[in-house]
């Protein structure tokens, strides 16, 4: 122990001397990220999915009667996977929006950056607690709605469910830390959650089906991210789906690697963040 400490005064300024994945720190800032929304669990859980089973209450009401079909299956049964994915990606964006971003507004953003954490590791705690944010928001969802009369969300692909939630959650992740990275204020990340979150969950195909759309809408749709991890999402729970299922599912990792490198680029330079 002595001559471990002793090897640590040695060290030369700017030589890492933790090899390896400093575990102990990443899993503690980890914990810090999940207790801070957990505090508040009725605000960051259970409020949205009871404005999520809201959204359910109305539009079966008003669009759901009269034995209504998509693809298929009864309008409640088609929406509800699509509505607790829609949760979980809005709620993932929350939680990485805010802790980089309150950091340089309150002036702790050395809390992040003092600790012997690699960025790697910075990006890892912090994408980590947006995504057992956004299933804790998804479990709660599917828990709720399996109590609604009226709606089926039996899982029919497990797989699929994992894979399309835990990739959904974690492009929301990378796009909040990045805005977490480039906001400075409330109402640059507002901006980014009313301009860019909400119009691709509501043009995701969440309430209806693309292949009813006109062509060039259609087309539009298929651009969108958001329209795979609905569909694929949605596919795990009916086993239908309006896209093709590997190739979101091939195509969203592929995203989720550029943003992850972008997050680590941004980071890594310290822009906004140590300047």
């Amino acid at each position: 122990m002595n001559d471990q400490l002793s090897s640590w005064v040695r060290a030369e300024p700017g030589v890492p001397t933790l090899k390896g994945v400093n575990w102990g720190g990443l899993r503690t800032l980890y914990i810090k990220e999940v207790r801070r929304f957990f505090k508040v669990k009725m605000q960051t859980v259970w409020a949205p999915a009871i404005t999520t089973l809201l959204y359910l209450v109305i539009f079966t009401v008003a669009l759901g009667r009269q034995g209504r079909t998509v693809l298929g299956v009864p309008f409640a049964d088609f929406i509800a996977p699509g509505l607790i994915m829609m949760g979980m990606l809005q709620n993932s964006f929350a939680n990485a929006s805010f802790s980089l971003m309150v950091g340089k507004m309150q002036g702790t953003i050395v809390d992040y950056l003092m600790p012997p954490l690699s960025t790697g590791e910075l990006i890892a705690a912090l994408v980590g607690a947006a995504v057992s944010r956004a299933f804790l928001v998804g479990g709660a969802v599917w828990l709720v709605m399996l109590l609604w009369p009226g709606v089926h969300v039996s899982v029919a692909h497990p797989l699929a469910v994992a894979w399309f939630g835990l990739m959904g959650a974690m492009l929301l992740a990378f796009l909040g830390v990045l805005t977490s990275i480039w906001a400075d204020k409330f109402d640059q990340a507002a901006m980014v959650t009313n301009f860019v979150v909400t119009p691709l969950s509501l043009l995701s195909g969440t309430f209806y089906s693309v292949d009813k759309l006109a062509p060039a809408f259609r087309a539009v749709s298929h651009v969108n991210p958001f329209f795979y991890i609905i569909s694929g999402f949605r596919f795990g729970f009916l086993g239908e789906a309006d896209s093709p299922i590997m190739v979101g599912a091939v195509g969203l990792l592929v995203l989720n690697t550029a943003l992850a490198a972008a997050c680590y680029a941004l980071l890594k330079s310290g822009w906004k963040i140590k300047n």
